[in-house]
């Protein structure tokens, strides 16, 4: 027979091992909601199955403390070194790599459509794009294109680059802010380092959008620098 694995409310193994019905993931999440789970048990769920070595719990413990517990940690490890625990394979590290990824697309469509009626503060900006950013190891450069009324049309990612920058071409912005009819423009890009403090290049690539934008009539409203949860705001800073 095979190792252990949790097939609907049932453990099994080579000699049955008790098991409180009521402490099993699943059954806990069907009798109590997902929000009672602890995160040990939340990748339990995930990784499905144990291996005959060892417990599915004893896997979701050893992948919790290769992020020393942190969540978010997790969520910037590799597959690569996933798989280096026992009962993790490709395919259980995807998994769990898929569920950070649709953390992060829900938190981008909600603050999508929590700003639908337009955004008005850097605070509503950052709010549209941390959950974009806050978890990458690399840079990453998006811009969200707002009509006239800042109400934002469309958003997308301009470049993506190596841990210490990325280069944009003002003409690619234009063109799309062009076609979308946008009125205004938010420059926002991370930095993996945790620096807020922007550089040489990020003072110079901002002058150089806004200087092209504005002879469309285009302004670039703000240029955002993330770094997690935190944010640097050129606008707020008087750097426009």
């Amino acid at each position: 027979m095979g190792g252990f694995f949790i097939e609907g409310s049932v453990m099994k193994s080579e000699q049955m091992i008790p098991w409180p019905v009521e402490d099993r993931p699943r059954e806990k999440m069907a009798a109590k909601g997902a929000a009672s789970l602890s995160d040990k048990e939340l990748i339990a769920i995930l990784l499905n199955t144990g291996t005959k070595e060892r417990h599915v719990m004893e896997t979701a413990e050893e992948v919790l403390q290769l992020a020393n517990r942190q969540i978010k940690a997790l969520s910037q490890i590799s597959i690569d070194r996933l798989c280096n625990i026992s009962g993790v394979g490709k395919g259980k590290a995807a998994i769990l790599m898929a569920a950070f990824e649709l953390s992060r697309r829900y938190a981008m469509t909600y603050n999508d459509q929590h700003h639908e009626s337009g955004i008005t503060s850097t605070q509503m900006a950052a709010d549209i794009t941390i959950p974009l950013l806050r978890d990458l190891m690399h840079e990453e450069c998006w811009v969200l294109y707002l009509n006239q009324a800042n109400i934002l049309i469309h958003k997308e990612k301009l470049s993506s680059g190596g841990v210490s920058g990325t280069v944009i071409d003002p003409r690619m912005v234009l063109k799309t802010a062009v076609n979308k009819l946008a009125s205004g423009l938010i420059l926002v890009h991370n930095h993996p380092s945790g620096c807020l403090r922007p550089g040489a290049q990020d003072k110079e690539q901002t002058r150089v959008l806004a200087q092209a934008a504005a002879l469309f009539g285009i302004r670039l409203l703000d240029h955002l620098i993330i770094a997690g949860n935190r944010y640097f705001s050129f606008a707020e800073k008087g750097l426009l």
